[in-house]
């Protein structure tokens, strides 16, 4: 779609005017009774002037536009600014920043869209579009009838490809109607389409459950294994990439680092894995070996993402993790499969890996010992439900255990088992934070970046931006200054709302610049927790405003997922 994109480029204010000229009211009133409830995640892709995306943020939905044209979309910026709309670059076929987002919507609004993609990767357009759809979401598509305009790359539409599209992948067309064209063009005719998605259609959320309840196992393998994968959704997803349209690649070093920290308290404990397995050593566990046992000393909270570990305990930890990738791909995911005998998460192992000198765990190291291939549509649903996936696997995973115990003619009880498989993180560390907010207010430099008023330590707190209750997150970027009585009294554990969080973009994105950028290594290990815990965003070393931007869109996952409640901050927006 470059040429498409170069054209809205170079004709951005033009067609800006002419996009306002007609109101939303008047190109959507058709799809008007069948708008979510006024609480709903909306997606408009291809979002032009911002228009409708201005409108939809109008009837109180949090709106991501997406519009890849530049001009278009600073344009639109200025002309729309409402803090309910996230911008994007995004755009069909691929949609690949919302894709890494997790996010999902209520409605996705793809209006005078269509036509620009070519017919080639019109399916694959269509099932980004129905991914980023929630069970009973609506996809609400306006087809371009006219003549074709090779040089804006557009292309004949039909309304039965729509309802092809839209059958082969679980939905259905809720309503169709026929328009004419609002900008009086006697050419141009519209074709207007509702796709509703009815459930979670690819199957997802039932073959987890049969995984869950009904698969056999001789150990807890099969549990662990989805337990390791449902940690990595909730808290390194920024690790996981795309490998086409219907699998993602997960570092088979990550899985098995979280395997590893989640059986660490569980072996401690003496809580039996399989049949066979007695006492707290191991016994005839195939990944305790020599490595896992020398890690006795190792806390299971430093098993994370960001930590490096030299000398033996760095030695210990590699060969824990190798023996632990080396079970991972030879037991569950070998035998994990689907009806027809293939397995659902193939591995790619590496070759010899490599011990470095500095264990340091970063995507690279942990990609190094190989990869797990994810189907997409149970990933989806992982990073979606994973608060309902994970306490399943944890009750299975009990199950089993204390059926082992019974065998050996033992007695576990509730409590020991809950407190081994508790999934905790360590203390919140803001000892950091602390540090550089001390320095900056020493040069009467630091600032509440809630309120905007200059903090002196005695007053600063470090708050979680996004709130520990909600999301156990010490990465340096999620710890901002702020002062005590905001903090205490206001904020509380709430996530900030949108106004709040877009006005205080400025200071946040000044407090990441001074606290962290001046230090090599406090910067290094503030790109790594950002791109681990982040997905979109991609690289080390970008812009600090792309982080500010992934920010945003993690916001609304946490709002939308977790019913996290939110903080408007209504004292400290200029009104």
């Amino acid at each position: 779609m470059t040429n498409v994109i170069a054209w809205y480029d170079a004709h951005a204010e033009e067609v800006t005017a002419q996009y306002e000229d007609v109101a939303s009211e008047a190109v959507h009133g058709w799809l008007t009774d069948l708008l979510p409830a006024s609480s709903a995640a909306v997606l408009d892709i291809g979002a032009g002037s911002g228009r409708d995306a201005a409108w939809l943020a109008g009837k109180g939905y949090e709106v991501v536009a997406a519009e890849p044209s530049s001009k278009m979309r600073a344009l639109a910026a200025r002309q729309h600014p409402d803090s309910r709309i996230q911008w994007s670059n995004d755009a069909l076929p691929a949609l690949p920043e919302l894709t890494r987002s997790g996010l999902s919507f209520d409605l996705i609004l793809a209006s005078a869209v269509w036509m620009h993609v070519p017919p080639g990767k019109r399916l694959r357009a269509f099932r980004k579009m129905i991914n980023l759809l929630k069970p009973g979401g609506l996809l609400a598509i306006t087809l371009r009838q006219g003549y074709a305009d090779p040089q804006r790359g557009i292309h004949p539409v039909t309304a039965g490809e729509i309802e092809d599209l839209a059958r082969s992948h679980g939905a259905f067309l809720e309503r169709c109607v026929e328009s004419p064209d609002r900008l009086g063009r006697n050419d141009v005719s519209w074709t207007q389409i509702a796709v509703r998605l009815p459930d979670d259609g690819l199957g997802a959320l039932p073959l987890l459950r049969h995984i869950i309840l009904n698969d056999e196992k001789s150990s807890t393998y099969k549990p662990a294994l989805l337990r390791s994968l449902c940690r990595v959704a909730d808290g390194a997803s920024g690790f996981v990439v795309d490998r086409d349209d219907d699998t993602v690649v997960v570092p088979l070093g990550l899985v098995a680092l979280t395997w590893v920290r989640l059986f660490k308290p569980l072996i401690s404990a003496g809580l039996p894995q399989s049949p066979a397995n007695v006492g707290s050593d191991g016994e005839r566990l195939g990944f305790v070996k020599d490595g896992f046992r020398r890690l006795k000393e190792v806390s299971h909270l430093d098993m994370r993402v960001g930590m490096s570990f030299s000398g033996d305990a760095g030695k210990a930890l590699h060969a824990a993790l190798k023996d632990a990738a080396e079970t991972i791909a030879r037991m569950p995911a070998t035998y994990i499969k689907y009806p027809d005998g293939k397995p659902i998460f193939p591995i790619d192992r590496a070759g010899r890996v490599q011990r470095p000198a500095r264990v340091l765990l970063n995507r690279e190291y942990l990609a190094s010992f190989g990869k797990m291939i994810v189907p997409r549509h149970l990933w989806r649903a992982l990073r979606r439900f994973d608060v309902w996936i994970e306490p399943a696997l944890v009750a299975e995973w009990g199950r089993l255990m204390k059926g082992y115990a019974e065998r050996q003619e033992r007695q576990i009880t509730d409590g020991d088992i809950a407190l081994a498989m508790n999934w905790s993180e360590a203390s919140r560390d803001v000892r950091i934070a602390r540090e550089r907010a001390v320095r900056l207010a020493g040069e009467e430099n630091l600032f509440c970046v809630w309120s905007g008023k200059r903090l002196s330590m005695t007053a600063a707190d470090i708050d979680h931006c996004f709130p520990w209750s909600a999301w156990s997150c010490d990465d340096l970027w999620n710890l901002m200054p702020a002062h005590r009585q905001v903090n205490q009294r206001e904020k509380r554990d709430r996530l900030p709302g949108n106004a709040i969080l877009k006005a205080a973009q400025d200071r946040i994105l000044s407090w990441w610049d001074y606290a962290y950028q001046d230090d090599r290594a406090l910067e290094r290990r503030f790109w790594l927790e950002a791109t681990a815990s982040l997905p979109t965003v991609r690289s080390d070393g970008g812009e600090l405003g792309d982080i500010f931007d992934a920010l945003c869109l993690q916001r609304m996952r946490l709002k939308r997922d977790q019913q996290v409640p939110e903080w408007q901050g209504e004292n400290h927006l200029i009104s």
